[in-house]
Formats: C-alpha cells, structure tokens, sequence
C-alpha cells in the first residue's frame, strides 16, 4: 500500500466534493503537509487557483474572492502557525457572512503535543470564530469514501456564513508516484463522480415571515436605516422608502446612493430634531460605520425597531425593542410592499443638501479631506470601489455621496486595517472589473507584502494610499497629547514610491487635484495596479472633520 498515493485520493475526494457546493476559487500557501491538498486542487478544472506566500494575506484573499463573488472560497494551508494566521480572517467572515473553506493539514495525533517539528494543537484553534469545525481522521481505506463525503457535505449544508474549518491531518510519506492504492475505495462512489450534485443533499427550510401588521406600519411615520447591502438591495431599500415617504439615512456601504448625504455631520445638529416624530425604524443590514449615527442609532426612541438581514444574531448593538427578522432583503421587500405616501421630513433634503454644499466649500484645498468627498469624480466605470478601515472610511461616509447601486467593498465587520491590500486582490479577481481602491498609510504598511497580488491584475486597478504619516484616526479621539505620537499615531515617515518599485507597479505623487485626476484616468487605460500616493498634512482631515461637525452643531 503506498501511504502518499492513498492521502492524494483522499484528498481529491475533498476538493470534489467542495465543487458540489459552488467552490470554484481555492487560495494555496506553500508547504509540504498541505501537499495532497494542493495537488488535488491543482489538478480538478474546475478550481482556478490563487497562490500567496503570506497565510495571513492568503485569508484575506480569500474573503475579498468570497465577497465579490458571494460564493464559498477555499483556502489551502500547512501545518503549524500557518493555520493561525488565518485567525483574522476568520473572525472577519464570521460577522460579515463570507463563506470561508479552511482546509488545514496537519500532523498525525501521536505527533502532537511530544515536540515534533510544526506540531501544534490546530483542531479548535479558532475557538469559536467558525460557523463550524470537522476534524477529519488519518486518511484509512477503513474509512468510507461515502461518510467522508457526507460529512463534507453536511458541514457545507449549514453554512450559512463564515468559515467551515476542516482539519485534514496526514501521514507520511507525502510524496512519490501514484499507484492502484485506493482506486477501489474510490470507486465505492461510483456515478458521483460524474454528476455535478452532493452525495448528501441535506435540505433547510428558508423563507420570509410575513408581519401580519405590516398594513398598519407602513402608514405610520417611518426611518429607513441602511447598513451594509449589496448594490441590487441598496437600490431597492432606496425605491421602497420613496414610495413610503420615509427618510433613509445610508451608510457609505449601503449603495442606496445615499439619498441624504452627509448625515453624519448634520445628525449632530438641531435640524435632525424631525426625526423624534418616528413611530418605526426599519434597518437593513449591519455595521454601520459614522459616529452620529450610531449615535442616532442608540438614542432612538421610536415605539419599534425592525432590523433586516440575513444573517443570523442580533446585530444591533443598542439592543432596541422590536424584531429582529433573518432573511434576505429583496424577497423581504417583495413580501411587504411599500403604500405610496408624500414625505413626512422634508426639511431633511434642504439640511442635507446644505450640508453637502458647506463640505464641498471647506474641502477646496487638496487633501485627504478633498479627495474623500469627491472620491466619485474618480469611480471607473462599470467598475467598483474598495475602501479601508480608520479615518478614510469616516471622511467618506461623511462628506461624499456615491452613485446609487455602485458596488463598494470593506471589511467593515471587526475593522481591521490587516489584510486590506489582500482583500482587495481577491475582490478584484473575483470579477475582474476596474477597481479604485484608496486606504491608509499604516494599512497599506501593515499589508505590504500584498502588493504581490498586485502584479498582475485582471483589470485597471488603482490603489489611492493616503499617506497622512500615521494613524490620524487616534487624533480624532481625546487621546492624552503627550503619548499621542509615539503610542497611537506612530508616524513611519516613509515613501511608497520604494514599495512601487519592489513590485513593480506604476507609481504616482501628484500634487494637486488635477494631477490626481490625470495620475488615475491614465491608470485606468492600463492593464496593471497603479499606486498613487497622496501626501498631506497629518491632522488635515481631522481638523476638517471637526470643522465641519462644529458648524453642524452651532450652524
């Protein structure tokens, strides 16, 4: 029997059945217990496969693949820290809802926890971040290939969102010649291997709950918030609230277009008072990202407070009175039709439209702050945007307003500025349209090594790195000013034109506006990554921000 053919069948029975269930991207770091994996992968037609070196990019890469193709994703990882460092990625999906597939080899059981090399204690290892876990035996012919199979496709069956965690221990030897070893066992499967469906089709009932009361509610006095949607549901919450007369406060990843900018800043002033008049607040989807809004959010006081998502939990960190409806947004909207009405809050489109206009006066000078609200004078088109974590996602959801339906990604669900360069990657290959991408200084460091999966993209990429030296966000915060610089802001004082240059990539510092908008409309006429660094004054758009947010409050 040859141990290395039997754990290459073994796993080609894995990566087949993750085919069943709508896997088509699979992300391979380098290693050598991952090895029946990765050839099992390499080998199927029906996988297209994306390599990285760095596991924690590789993660991130395989959750900007699942959001942009809202399809599970694959990742393929050795033994040792190599699993860990999937960690944050991870726990992104878990609250945002991509579909993750970690298939992490490792060591046999006796040779864990007795000092053997790149032996570490993996099954568990993300305690409870996953969807759900399966820690498979050492790949035996004693094992059925139909409880193999079935067991994936369970685990698969119940996923919902975040990641499946399969643990896939294996013996050596690892490498040699294929044999006849197994090709029996195999077979036991028989026609499986020619269909296109689960061994084991475990069925979820799924539906939406109809409120019986909706009648009554949709004539009453009522406040659309929108979270984070997808640009088919951002259009239709906008089109359903219109027909209702109900405002709709939409964050910067609602794809709503926003139809009262700014709310961030004119929520924190008297002219939002209107909005006490509500009876209902009906919100679609979480993560909302501006501080007065959240702000809004939690001082609430309407009699309920209805919350849509498909995804499972509470998602309101405010823990209001009301109801808490799992489902998918559009089939909701179809199951509860708006009652076409004259709005109730006019005064806000004047507040808003007042707003917009005083940020676009305060924000002439070129900086963050300009480039954050015209960010949509810079959008492809048919493209998509990427935003990063921190300030920029702040200054943006506060000061532009963006086109209706207009697909944005973040990874708005733990925050983090790891991983963002790599996520980005993977959005872009999951649909190969031309993407503008615009994150921080210390983000893009902290990601650095992924600039390798930007060599060579499937579009026009551009990636705005706003180089305010440091985490600026901190000076938003009553930080103690005295530490501020050396244990918050941390500025690096470095040139991304060097990281350009290491990989390759097209390299831009303008000046001004109008070199800006030149550096990026060139970017978009080439099949490679453009990185355009914008230099500006530390505080800039921070002390733009407070502005603002001063002359919301005393106008």
């Amino acid at each position: 029997m040859s141990i290395s053919s039997f754990n290459r069948r073994w796993a080609t029975v894995i990566l087949e059945a993750l085919t069943r269930h709508g896997v088509h991207h699979i992300c391979i770091a380098p290693g050598s217990r991952s090895t029946p994996l990765m050839l099992a992968a390499a080998e199927n037609p029906a996988f297209t496969c994306h390599t990285h070196f760095d596991e924690r990019g590789l993660g991130h890469l395989a959750l900007g693949l699942a959001k942009a193709s809202a399809r599970p994703v694959g990742i393929i990882v050795t033994s040792g820290t190599a699993v860990a460092n999937l960690y944050p990625a991870v726990i992104e999906a878990g609250l945002t809802g991509e579909k993750l597939v970690l298939l992490t080899a490792d060591r046999p059981p006796e040779q864990i926890d007795c000092g053997a090399n790149q032996a570490i204690r993996q099954h568990h290892i993300f305690s409870s971040h996953p969807a759900a876990s399966l820690n498979l035996p050492i790949p035996r012919q004693e094992t059925p290939a139909s409880w193999l199979v079935s067991s994936l496709d369970s685990a698969m069956s119940q996923l919902k969102g975040g990641a499946l965690h399969v643990n896939c221990p294996f013996a050596e030897p690892l490498y040699g010649a294929d044999d006849d070893t197994g090709l029996a066992w195999q077979h036991t499967l028989g026609d499986w291997w020619h269909s296109s469906q689960p061994w084991l089709r475990e069925m979820w009932g799924a539906g939406v709950v109809v409120q019986p009361d909706w009648h009554e509610w949709r004539q009453k006095r009522g406040v659309v918030v929108a979270g984070n949607l997808s640009p088919s549901e951002g259009m239709r919450v906008a089109a359903w609230a219109k027909t209702l007369g109900w405002p709709v406060i939409g964050d910067v990843l609602s794809q709503t277009g926003q139809p009262l900018p700014c709310a961030d800043l004119w929520l924190a002033g008297e002219g939002a008072s209107c909005l006490q008049q509500a009876e209902i607040v009906v919100q679609f989807g979480g993560y909302l990202t501006g501080k007065r809004v959240l702000q809004w959010q939690a001082g609430c006081q309407a009699d309920e407070y209805w919350l849509i998502d498909s995804r499972s939990g509470r998602l309101d960190p405010f823990h209001h009175r009301g109801r808490r409806l799992v489902a998918e947004i559009e089939p909701w909207l179809d199951n509860h039709p708006p009652q076409k009405a004259s709005r109730w809050a006019p005064a806000l489109d004047d507040l808003a439209l007042a707003t917009l206009n005083r940020v676009q006066e305060q924000t002439a000078q070129f900086g963050e702050a300009q480039v954050a609200q015209r960010i949509d004078q810079l959008l492809p088109p048919a493209g998509q945007l990427f935003v990063g974590n921190s300030l920029v996602v702040r200054l943006i959801d506060a000061f532009a307003q963006l086109p209706a339906g207009y697909p944005v990604f973040s990874n708005r669900g733990a925050s983090g500025i790891d991983g963002l360069i790599s996520t980005l990657a993977g959005v872009q290959r999951a649909n190969g349209c031309p993407t503008l991408a615009i994150i921080g200084d210390l983000s893009a460091l902290y990601d650095l090594n992924g600039l390798a999966l930007l060599r060579h993209p499937p579009g026009p990429l551009v990636l705005l790195v706003v180089n305010n030296n440091g985490g600026q966000i901190f000076s938003m915060l009553p930080t103690p000013a005295e530490q501020r610089e050396r244990f918050y802001t941390l500025p690096q004082d470095v040139d991304f034109s060097h990281a350009a240059a290491m990989f390759g990539l097209a390299y831009h510092r303008p000046g001004d506006w109008h070199e800006l908008r030149a550096a990026v409309e060139k970017g978009w006429q080439q099949e490679m990554t453009t990185l355009i660094e914008i230099v500006t004054e530390p505080t800039a758009g921070v002390d733009c921000l407070r502005q603002l947010l001063a002359q919301a409050v005393s106008p």
